[in-house]
């Protein structure tokens, strides 16, 4: 039970930064394709927050050298590929229905909501399985 309430504080965390970050670039740019822009820069940001997260509050990964991290991080991102367009369909689909970034936010989060509980398994199985042995 504690990892599970570790895990979802983590992803709050990295849901704000997500969403804040796009909220930054909303504010900041309006011209074409700026939702787009927003979303693409919000996922990179809650991307690299959740992984460092995830690596050492998670699953108490280390590794070997810069190298290994680099390819930990590669495969981290890779299973999150099917869980983006998890987020992305729900971000996407509330704008296209609401019109509003307060409800583009709502299904951001909800995406990532139901896209983390599915990356936390791809990654335990998948991504940080050796970390036991690091």
């Amino acid at each position: 039970m504690k990892i599970a309430i570790t895990y979802a504080i983590l992803a709050l965390i990295a849901t704000v930064a997500n969403i804040g970050a796009q909220d930054i670039v909303i504010r900041g740019y309006s011209g074409a394709y700026a939702i787009l822009l927003s979303i693409i820069v919000g996922t990179g940001v809650g991307l690299v927050i959740k992984y460092v997260l995830d690596k050492r509050y998670i699953f108490r990964f280390r590794a070997r050298d810069a190298v290994h991290d680099g390819q930990t991080f590669v495969l981290y991102t890779i299973m999150g590929l099917a869980t983006t367009v998890i987020f992305w369909g729900f971000e996407f689909t509330f704008q296209h229905i609401f019109q509003s970034d307060g409800m583009r936010y709502l299904g951001g989060a909800i995406g990532l909501a139901i896209g983390y509980v599915t990356k936390y398994h791809l990654d335990k199985r998948y991504v940080f399985r050796t970390a036991e042995a690091a």
